[in-house]
């Protein structure tokens, strides 16, 4: 495959100058049937239309200081930690989480405040080296692209290679270390659970947690192939937000009991297979039990549940690597018009810098057709660890895909300390940026 560059002025610019993944089966089946489907033109048919105001930018979405929490202070108070009954496992009932949640913050004031922002980020890979050469630095890149992104807005994050339930493997297993992560972090209003395989590829974006406040779980999707065609690929459980609280608890023990330590799982994929047409193998899986709790117990659940489909919460990969050029091309453009967004600044200040360019994206929209960074490129079927990925993909695209997707993202992360990589290409090579980059001498600038 020929060598692959960014495709810009800016570009050649710098170099004249010194400058935990579901199974295989299931990837395949949802990336075959991506290409037979067109869920976008009706992603907005049930949705409000997302803005700043819903908390994309840090004037809207102030992040808690870590600074602010006294990370020394244990008070003798009795909590739910000192019940010799309270249960780490799925498997056991909680009950009156949100009772004993609400006591432990009142003996933590100092992680009462702005709880309903705060964020714990999950994901995690097998225990075991990975089969392919490359996954393990696959994974170690991958990773280091949450931690980067948790850095820059003040997310904590925990990465498992653990199996906490030794039945529940694969896509199932996200499931026992939600639960165990809601008792560890009574602080956190939110579980965010992202695949290893997904990338930030907006390192500015935030989370427009406003826009969710009446709900207890996100998950990325289109209601009509839920309610209208009953598809099992309706939802993607690959990535999604739920609310650490006891509807959660109650929800993540009906959704676990199609799991694999269940007696019934067999029935369960029987059930599954009859329900939904699309779905090509018999196994039950974590993604179509939850559309099929979406689907049939709608009135116990789907009010609680904001299935997002107005930006790119996961994208597929296959529609966003080979927009990526362009993209870089747009806000490059929008810099040199506009100084200040040029200006050096303490990575410790992205959230401010990322509020003042949100003004010239307005035109930009989101999702499929935006020429707005996409949010989260989710990398389906592409199965980094196994290297097993979906027939469908010819040749090395997956690995091409991925590192030309982390690079673009690596970017906006290595700008920040005064370098970038010129060819997404090439992660060995970087660029010492000029001062007032990408801006040239003869550019009429906004300041």
């Amino acid at each position: 495959m020929g060598k692959t560059t960014v495709q810009s002025k800016s570009s050649r610019y710098l170099r004249n100058r010194p400058l935990f993944v579901g199974g295989a089966t299931v990837a395949l089946t949802i990336c075959f049937l991506w290409f037979y489907t067109d869920p976008w033109p009706d992603l907005t048919r049930t949705q409000k239309s997302i803005s700043a105001s819903d908390g994309i930018t840090a004037d809207d979405c102030n992040t808690p200081p870590s600074s602010s929490s006294n990370l020394l202070l244990d008070p003798p108070n009795s909590t739910f930690y000192d019940d010799p009954t309270l249960s780490y496992s799925i498997e056991e009932p909680m009950q009156d989480w949100d009772e004993k949640r609400r006591e432990w913050l009142n003996h933590q004031p100092s992680f009462a405040a702005d709880t309903d922002d705060r964020v714990l980020i999950l994901t995690g890979s097998q225990p075991s080296p990975c089969k392919n050469p490359i996954g393990d630095h696959l994974l170690l890149r991958l990773f280091k692209n949450k931690v980067d992104y948790c850095r820059i807005h003040g997310y904590d994050i925990f990465y498992s290679n653990a199996f906490l339930h030794p039945k529940m493997r694969s896509y199932w297993a996200k499931l026992p270390l939600i639960r165990a992560a809601m008792v560890a972090h009574p602080e956190a209003e939110w579980i965010w659970w992202i695949d290893s395989d997904a990338v930030f590829t907006d390192m500015e974006f935030k989370l427009p947690l406003r826009r969710y406040k009446a709900h207890n779980m996100v998950v990325h999707g289109w209601p009509h192939l839920i309610y209208e065609k009953r598809s099992w690929v309706g939802v993607n459980a690959g990535v999604f937000l739920i609310r650490n609280c006891q509807w959660s608890m109650d929800f993540m023990k009906v959704w676990a009991s199609m799991g694999p330590q269940s007696p019934n799982f067999a029935k369960w994929g029987r059930i599954q297979k009859s329900t939904f047409p699309d779905k090509m193998f018999p196994a039950s899986d974590d993604q179509s039990a939850l559309v099929y709790l979406l689907l049939k117990e709608r009135e116990k659940w789907a009010d609680k549940i904001y299935v997002e489909g107005e930006y790119y919460f996961q994208g597929y990969w296959i529609d966003i690597v080979g927009t990526i050029d362009n993209v870089t091309e747009s806000y490059l453009r929008i810099e040199k018009g506009v100084r200040r967004l040029r200006r050096r600044y303490a990575e410790k200040l992205s959230e401010s810098y990322a509020a003042l360019r949100e003004p010239y994206l307005k035109k930009a929209g989101y999702g499929k057709g935006s020429w707005r960074r996409p949010f989260v490129t989710h990398f389906t079927g592409c199965q980094p660890c196994n290297g097993d990925h979906n027939p469908l993909y010819t040749g090395d695209s997956c690995w091409v895909g991925m590192e030309r997707t982390l690079n673009f993202a690596d970017n906006q992360v290595l700008r920040r300390y005064g370098y970038m990589r010129p060819d997404l290409l090439n992660s060995s090579h970087v660029s010492l940026l000029p001062f007032d980059f990408p801006a040239e001498e003869d550019d009429d600038v906004e300041t």
